[in-house]
């Protein structure tokens, strides 16, 4: 497969994101946004074919639904029922993988979904809410997807809420290891991240055409692993351009990065 030469940084994220999925085989894929839920799909579209997905609603689907409006004549590919007590069989035996995107996430990998500032009873920002979040990252697999890679994402200290179970041991629930926790996957704007430093400490992966290390270290608020060497992060083929086009017919990818920018920086 011949790697594009053009492409933007959102479609280069997607195959990233779709590179999360690669190796989980027959598992529930719940990408929450667009960059997250393309790359679900262009895993299942072509190296991970096991992967199940729904269509948000009550059915499983042998093929994934394009975003946006699919006009009158679509006919959803429906594989079988899927309803919520079959959902809940996959979260609590660990065969799901849902990649989101929270707004804080600390050195222990924890998350914040809920509240900014003051207390939580009267926070400054009130967000969506931990909502099934703690079950589902003690229960399966889960990664993350940041389009903008600040120190006000990866900060300094702890989340000033915490949502879900990361790899700090003081806040484990009883009768659980860090070995349940599995972060697999943290996607920015800038490079591709896991967990798997000495001790859990986030590690980065590859960088993004023309981001250095630097840029990285200065973006998060605690220290990260950086490797002796440091890949590029692949670029897309056209084969896979193509089929994230198929997939976003309305281009909705262009707006998930601020001002669309190129994959490769000028």
């Amino acid at each position: 497969m011949t790697a594009a030469t053009e492409y933007s940084l959102a479609e280069l994220c997607i195959v990233a994101a779709a590179e999360a999925f690669r190796d989980d085989g027959e598992k529930l894929a719940t990408g929450i946004g667009v960059i997250p839920r393309l790359g679900a799909s262009l895993a299942m579209k072509t190296f991970n074919p096991d992967l199940m997905m729904t269509d948000s609603e009550a059915f499983m689907l042998s093929e994934p639904n394009p975003l946006g409006d699919r006009g009158a004549d679509f006919a959803q590919a429906n594989e079988s029922w899927m309803g919520f007590s079959r959902i809940f069989d996959n979260v609590w035996s660990g065969k799901r993988h849902a990649m989101l995107g929270p707004t804080q996430i600390d050195r222990f990998g924890q998350t914040n979904t809920s509240a900014l500032g003051g207390t939580y009873q009267q926070p400054k920002v009130m967000m969506l809410g931990a909502r099934g979040f703690p079950g589902n990252s003690i229960c399966h697999r889960n990664s993350f997807f940041v389009p903008a890679h600040n120190d006000r994402v990866f900060i300094d200290g702890e989340c000033d809420f915490v949502s879900s179970i990361g790899y700090n041991p003081a806040r484990l629930p009883k009768g659980r290891a860090l070995s349940d926790v599995d972060i697999h996957r943290v996607i920015t704007n800038l490079c591709v991240m896991d967990f798997g430093g000495p001790d859990h400490q986030l590690r980065l992966l590859s960088l993004h055409p023309g981001v250095g290390v630097e840029e990285v270290l200065e973006n998060t608020g605690f220290a990260i692993v950086v490797p002796d060497e440091v890949p590029t992060t692949a670029a897309p083929t056209e084969e896979q351009l193509a089929i994230i086009a198929a997939l976003d017919p309305h281009n909705q990818r262009a707006y998930q990065i601020k001002d669309n920018p190129p994959g490769v920086r000028g």
